[in-house]
């Protein structure tokens, strides 16, 4: 670290007094949503993440959890927060030129340290990272910011469309694909068999330097593989629509109350009916392997429209000023959303894996939501009485002090009462 000068200073992170309120809320909601799905990669094994008979009961309360997390939770928090990475790339970038600085060097600089930091968080904690992706994404894209909305909107669902071609085309496949090629699939990642699921439940349940070799395993899939067949083409498209959709100042509660309302309506009228639609299919088929390809569909494209649904009513809320006292926890969160993604893999990694509690595989759908429910009461209190006292949370000020090569002040300056 060194110390600040004139240049630095000026390509220093944003006053807080210059931070967009809605989008710290916004944030904040997408960041608590994302752990609905999440806790079933912390708790489960991968299989069940995706196939919901692949492990455990799924009847009764267990089903309608389920069937909640689906409907209202798969997709779709992912889908906000990339879209506000990309909103905010266009945001830090702007403001960075405002001020006279760097924006490439720094935006390249920022990207360089969350890649760093998704890393070491996929080998070492969980290997459901996501901030690794981002960094790509956001590294790749960051030329494309000063499109017009229009392309930007029509090249984010070109992006969208290659991820989605991708499953299609091996969903239409499936029919000449080798029987042993199917069973294979089927038995290890779709629907294991006890002696796939028992290893998987018996790694995760030992020690952390036992579960070492499996998590870097699965996270070097996901940076690799699955990044370059689905994930780039997902986040990065949520990523461009996410900067249109900020041009046209979507995320600031500044269009009217009839343009929010809308977005809702379609997420009511076309949304949720065609993922109902494809749930049908599923469970009317018996949850073929044909599910995990084509049968994703009916949640890949209608998930986009619900999550504007949740950009429509919390935008509304926070034009509300009754509703403020509601949505600033929120906003607390949203300010910190990294350390709290963290945090989220920390808590639930000690519930869940053996170095901690060692309950994977045992809890139900509705326990999980129990743990979910309390990580969401811890971080909207915390997150507030931290920022009453420091500026950042702990991981954006050490990403904020590397990104920008200065030692960030992190605690808050005390107003003293002067002496006569």
């Amino acid at each position: 670290m060194t110390t600040t000068s004139p240049h630095r200073a000026a390509a220093g992170p944003v006053a807080e007094a210059a931070r967009i309120g809605a989008i710290d809320v916004l944030r904040g909601f997408a960041l608590l949503g994302i752990l609905v799905m999440n806790v079933q990669a912390f708790a489960m094994p991968q299989a069940a993440y995706f196939n919901p008979t692949a492990l455990g009961d799924l009847e009764n309360a267990n089903l309608y959890v389920w069937l909640a997390g689906r409907m209202l939770a798969d997709q779709k928090f992912m889908t906000i927060f990339s879209m506000l990475f990309g909103a905010g790339i266009v945001l830090m970038a702007g403001r960075v030129e405002a001020r006279g600085g760097s924006a490439g060097r720094v935006h390249y600089r920022r990207m360089g340290w969350l890649a760093v930091i998704g890393l070491l968080h996929a080998h070492l904690l969980w290997y459901g990272d996501i901030l690794f992706t981002y960094a790509v994404c956001g590294m790749v894209l960051y030329p494309l910011r000063h499109l017009s909305p229009g392309r930007l909107l029509a090249l984010g669902t070109t992006l969208l469309a290659v991820g989605s071609a991708f499953s299609v085309g091996a969903g239409m496949s499936l029919p000449y694909w080798p029987e042993e090629a199917l069973a294979a699939f089927a038995d290890e990642a779709w629907r294991p068999t006890p002696a796939v699921l028992e290893a998987e439940l018996a790694v995760y349940r030992g020690g952390w330097l036992a579960q070492l070799p499996s998590r870097s395993a699965d996270a070097l899939a996901f940076e690799t593989v699955l990044l370059l067949m689905w994930a780039f083409w997902r986040a990065g498209g949520l990523m461009l629509i996410g900067m249109g959709l900020f041009h046209r100042e979507v995320f600031a509660a500044r269009r009217s109350p009839r343009f929010y309302a809308g977005l809702i309506a379609a997420a009511v009228l076309v949304g949720l009916p065609l993922q109902a639609y494809g749930l049908w299919l599923d469970f009317a088929r018996g949850w073929p392997v044909w599910s995990f390809f084509l049968g994703q569909q009916f949640n890949y494209w209608p998930s986009i429209a619900v999550s504007l649904g949740y950009v429509g009513l919390v935008m509304l809320a926070c034009g509300n000023a009754a509703l403020h006292r509601f949505t600033r926890p929120f906003a607390a969160v949203g300010q910190t959303a990294l350390t709290n993604y963290l945090l989220q893999t920390v808590l639930c990694t000690l519930v869940f894996y053996g170095h901690g509690l060692g309950w994977f595989g045992s809890v139900d759908r509705v326990g999980q939501l129990g743990v979910v429910a309390a990580v969401w009461a811890l971080q909207l209190v915390a997150s507030p009485l931290w920022l009453r006292r420091f500026r950042f949370g702990p991981a954006e000020w050490a990403w904020r002090s590397l990104t920008y090569g200065v030692r960030q002040p992190l605690q808050r300056a005390r107003l003293t009462q002067a002496t006569p």
